[in-house]
């Protein structure tokens, strides 16, 4: 016979936020759920711009990859060239590393990501690969590997090249793709300052660019930009309880916009968004009841992570589903599909989730299988 068991999503939720749009003040943005990766709000979320030092997010990315690979280590140290000095002299933002002074890749990575250097990208760029335009090659392969479409870096900087571009949907995925996969170096995104203990002079501190890093909000990275011909940018990302929002925005006219509107981006999501963890690989099961089996129950598993993100006003229009044909049959190999978990809006289907045995489920002995057979002819009772 066929069994449906849906498990409605029941919610008590005082609805009291406003569902309009938010209204910032930028040329291009988007705003993402970093779970489900829905797109939560965007607009001319594809243009082109100048990422400026939000370039540095990838920079930092490929020190991390080769960090974890063990062909790098914090302790390696680099020597400081004219090529990356001379960034330090012209105005830019600086680590203020000096030629020929010997900084560890530890020291270059707090410089770049805190102090936003440039000095430091070039160092640590011709350290890696030789030279910044070899490093900006890896820097292009990495960035066709995780699926970012729009996007050339021509150096680690993000300063000053009309060819060094990207979009804010790209920049998405790139700070995605950090906080994913290098969640130890990323704790390095939310320190507030660092103090570089500089070759002939005192130490010099200087305190991390972002603005959301000090309003207490959950906010933990990542990179400001600017650039004359772009104006202010920010990707900024914030985690409350278990669930994070990024949000990339370019275009600001000032830096208390930039401050302003991104808070005001995430806020709005979090407002009037919410998002539940539907299905856990390996983690979510549910029991089902079983036919002839030596168990009453078997374990059905899901073996992928899927997240949905709600509009509150939304909420009572979703369900999720059991589905499957019971009970289940013995024997039952593990890995076997035994039903389906569907997560619908009203009557439209929005995913179809198999589920898997989660163990095996051996027959019961003929005698038993003929007893049990037997009291359901007569009975009726399985």
């Amino acid at each position: 016979m066929n069994k449906i068991l849906t498990l409605i999503l029941v919610f008590f939720l005082t609805i009291s936020a406003v569902f309009s749009n938010p209204n910032i003040n930028a040329r291009t943005g988007i705003l993402v759920d970093f779970h489900s990766d829905e797109v939560l709000y965007e607009f001319d979320a594809d243009a082109q711009i100048y990422p400026a030092s939000m370039t540095k997010i990838m920079t930092s990315i490929i020190a991390f990859d080769l960090l974890e690979k063990e062909k790098l280590s914090l302790d390696d140290m680099f020597v400081v060239s004219e090529n990356a000095w001379r960034l330090s002299q012209s105005g830019y933002s600086s680590m203020f590393i000096m030629i020929n002074d010997q900084v560890s890749v530890e020291d270059l990575l707090k410089g770049i990501i805190i102090a936003s250097g440039n000095d430091a990208c070039v160092a640590l760029a011709e350290g890696i690969a030789g030279s910044e335009e070899n490093f900006a090659e890896m820097m292009n392969e990495k960035a066709i590997e995780i699926g970012m479409t729009s996007t050339n870096f021509t150096n680690s900087s993000g300063i000053n090249d009309p060819d060094n571009v990207s979009s804010v949907r790209d920049i998405a995925i790139m700070s995605k793709y950090l906080i994913s996969n290098y969640p130890d170096f990323y704790e390095i995104f939310k320190e507030k300052t660092f103090t570089w203990d500089r070759t002939g002079g005192d130490p010099i501190k200087q305190g991390n660019r972002n603005p959301l890093l000090y309003k207490n909000v959950g906010a933990d990275g990542v990179k400001t930009g600017y650039l004359a011909v772009e104006k202010y940018s920010l990707a900024s990302t914030i985690k409350k309880k278990e669930r994070r929002l990024i949000a990339v925005v370019s275009g600001f006219p000032t830096k208390n916009i930039r401050s302003s509107d991104s808070l005001k981006l995430l806020n709005w999501g979090f407002r009037n968004t919410s998002t539940f963890e539907i299905s856990k690989n390996k983690e979510t099961y549910f029991e089902l009841e079983t036919w002839l089996g030596r168990k009453e129950t078997i374990k059905a598993v899901s073996n992928e992570d899927f997240y949905l993100t709600i509009n509150k006003k939304n909420i009572r229009n979703f369900k999720v589903s059991l589905e499957y044909q019971g009970p289940i049959v013995a024997p039952v190999q593990e890995g076997e599909k035994i039903a389906n978990l569907v997560v619908s809006n009203k009557d439209k289907i929005i995913k179809t989730l198999p589920l898997y045995a989660g163990e095996d489920l051996k027959k019961v002995n003929f005698f038993r299988s003929l007893a049990t057979s037997l009291n359901y002819l007569i009975w009726g009772d399985v």
